[in-house]
């Protein structure tokens, strides 16, 4: 069976961050390896690379910056830190690949971890078009995020477009999507609209129907009720009940009138949903429990894509997202970064976490 090593390490300098990791990884000499680096990173990321390459012996390696980075039980942020884990797959298992080194026409590839650059143009199109190039259909990942600039690893440091590795069907992988909200009862119909903003739903004003949905308590400041409250379109033929989450971008008292951050066309389907602590950790634990079970045997090691604006902002204090991740699992090697927006399936998301365990 495979072995997976994962370590994480805070630093002065990049030089730190690279040590503390190849002491925890050693030296597998052989497999695919995942780097995760905070964004004071971001100017010595060809350098962590090749050195995590010199003290480990693998070759092979993807990943990205984020804002913040996550390892097992662990969160980083505003500080050097790295996290990196080394999966000893056989070579003919995965892929790396990205735009200077595309898949080949007929290659295997059955599922994708893949990071993107946010400035891409229609980087959601592009994130469609690569699923239809895995078998599963699969992809989890997601979009870089930092202060600076943003670059992807792809064996190379690059910038644009999208990088990654594609895994063969011999490994083993189980995946879900938790959301950062719970959904209030009712769905609604679209009914008159212009671009992203929702004239009515269900032939009702649309504010009318929503102030109906969230209660008379958060209608009274709806102001301050647009922080928590946002819009979930229902995801077509999904089997897990999946949807998109769209901020309220502006309400219109005068009009009844309701904006979200989507264009929407008459006939589509929303719901409201509120946005908190509670429904947040609910759902995470949610999808644990569907994992352990998917996976009895347990997994080897582990990917988890969690939006920027979760973690500390979300579950109230730093680790605490990590924390509730590791009592599940275990100390299972983990790594991981907050992302711009998370890759699960065909789809971009946000608020969102998307974990994967590889077994």
């Amino acid at each position: 069976m495979s072995r997976f090593r994962a370590a994480h390490a805070r630093g002065e300098t990049w030089r730190d961050c690279v040590a503390g990791c190849a002491t925890g990884l050693g030296r597998p000499g052989a497999g695919l390896g995942f780097v995760y680096f905070t964004d004071t990173l971001v100017p010595y990321a060809a350098p962590i690379v090749e050195s995590l390459r010199e003290q480990t012996g693998v070759g092979d390696w993807v990943g990205t910056v984020g804002i913040g980075i996550l390892a097992s039980g662990t969160e980083y942020l505003d500080e050097p830190a790295l996290a990196a884990m080394v999966a000893e797959l056989p070579a003919e298992s995965y892929r790396v690949f990205s735009g200077r080194k595309a898949l080949r026409k007929g290659e295997q590839a059955h599922f994708g971890v893949i990071h993107a650059d946010p400035e891409t143009p229609d980087v959601a199109g592009l994130i469609a078009d690569m699923s239809s190039k895995v078998t599963s259909g699969y992809l989890v990942g997601g979009l870089s995020s930092s202060r600076a600039g943003t670059v992807q690893v792809a064996n190379d440091v690059i910038s644009g477009g999208l990088s990654g590795a594609v895994l063969s069907s011999s490994i083993g992988i189980s995946t879900r999507l938790t959301q950062g909200c719970a959904p209030l009862p009712g769905r609604y119909r679209v009914t008159a609209c212009d671009a992203n903003v929702i004239a009515t739903l269900d032939g009702r004003p649309a504010l009318e129907v929503m102030k109906e949905a969230i209660g008379e308590v958060l209608s009274r400041d709806l102001r301050r009720t647009a922080h928590f409250i946002h819009v979930g379109l229902p995801v077509a033929g999904s089997d897990r009940g999946d949807y998109l989450v769209r901020n309220l971008v502006g309400i219109d008292p005068r009009n009844g009138l309701i904006a979200i951050g989507e264009l929407v066309e008459p006939g589509a389907e929303l719901m409201f949903c509120k946005r908190d602590a509670q429904s947040a950790r609910q759902d995470l634990l949610r999808i644990l429990a569907e994992l352990r079970e998917e996976a009895p045997a347990g997994a080897r090691g582990g990917l988890y894509f969690s939006c920027v604006g979760r973690g500390e902002h979300l579950f109230g204090e730093r680790g605490a997202e990590l924390g509730i991740v590791r009592q599940a699992l275990g100390e299972l090697p983990l790594v991981g970064f907050f992302c711009n927006g998370e890759i699960s399936h065909d789809r971009l998301y946000g608020y969102t976490g998307v974990l994967t365990l590889l077994h």
